[in-house]
């Protein structure tokens, strides 16, 4: 059974950091690509960073560059978001999904391209 579980967020004060991991089973050797998403209270579901299967294809929403850094480690099949320089207005659920079909690409503008979703890690970013 296909299946992604998140971990590691937390309260944490502005400038702080965090790493989410998302631990990946099930699927076929390293052949998925992840993204990570999230929500704040009252907003629509935001996606924040990809990675691509083949690991050469990464993205990041405007508001996370330079502060944000998506990486994989295919023996622990975990993909991990660094997350620093945290601002109030990071604070959501953190949500990691995955697909398995496509090697060289991923998306953070289509939630509809991945199959497999985490139940979300909760980041608070406050004083």
């Amino acid at each position: 059974q296909r299946q992604v579980v998140e971990s590691g967020g937390g309260l944490v004060q502005p400038g702080g950091s965090l790493r989410l991991s998302c631990e990946v089973s099930g699927f076929i050797s390293d052949y998925y690509g992840v993204g990570w998403f999230r929500q704040a209270p009252g907003k629509e579901r935001e996606g924040v960073s990809c990675i691509s299967s083949s690991e050469d294809y990464s993205v990041y929403t405007d508001s996370v560059k330079a502060r944000f850094t998506i990486s994989r480690d295919a023996a622990k099949n975990t993909v991990y978001l660094q997350m620093n320089n945290l601002k109030p207005e990071d604070t959501a659920v953190y949500y990691c999904a995955a697909e398995g079909t496509v090697r060289h690409m991923c998306s953070i503008t289509w939630p509809g391209w991945y199959d497999v979703w985490g139940r979300g890690t909760q980041v608070t970013v406050s004083s």
